[in-house]
C-alpha cells in the first residue's frame, strides 16, 4: 500500500470531510465543535472526529474508504488523533466492532459521564449499540 499521513484538518478544509462522507453514500457528517482528522494519500482515505465532552472526549464518525479496509488506516488515524489527551476518550459502535476497537486498547462497557449513558440509551433504542473507552493515558 502507498504511504499516507494522519493530520488534524484546518478549519477551512472541513467541507472535504462532508464530501468524503457523501463521496461514499455514509451518513456520517463531520461535527463543528470536533477536532477533524483525516488520513491522506493525496485525497482523504479516512476520516473520524474526536469531540470534547464532559470529563473526556468522544470518537465518532470513523469512516475509511472501502479501498483501504485492513490496512491499518483506521488504527493509525485513531492513534494519532488521541495521542496526547489526558482524558479518557468513548465511542459508540456496532458490536461487531467491539473486537476491533479493544486491539485498539479500548474497553468494553466503561464508566460514562451522564450525558453520554443518555445518548447511548437513545441511540441504543433504534440499533445495536455499545459504548467503548480508551482510559486516561499515565
Amino acid at each position: 500500500m502507498s504511504e499516507f499521513h494522519c493530520t488534524r484538518l484546518d478549519e477551512p478544509l472541513w467541507p472535504l470531510m462532508n464530501k468524503f462522507y457523501r463521496a461514499h453514500q455514509s451518513s456520517m457528517k463531520a461535527v463543528r465543535d470536533a477536532q477533524l482528522w483525516v488520513a491522506r494519500r493525496e485525497e482523504i482515505i479516512a476520516a473520524l472526529c474526536l469531540r470534547p465532552v464532559s470529563g473526556g472526549h468522544w470518537l465518532t464518525g470513523l469512516f475509511v474508504d472501502p479501498a483501504y479496509r485492513v490496512q491499518g488506516v483506521a488504527g493509525r488515524l485513531i492513534a494519532e488523533a488521541v495521542k496526547g489527551l489526558d482524558e479518557p476518550v468513548w465511542l459508540f459502535c456496532h458490536p461487531d466492532l467491539r473486537g476491533f476497537y479493544e486491539r485498539r486498547g479500548f474497553s468494553f462497557d466503561p464508566e460514562l459521564p451522564y450525558a453520554m449513558a443518555e445518548r447511548l440509551s437513545r441511540y441504543a433504542r433504534s440499533k445495536p449499540m455499545i459504548a467503548m473507552g480508551l482510559p486516561t493515558r499515565s
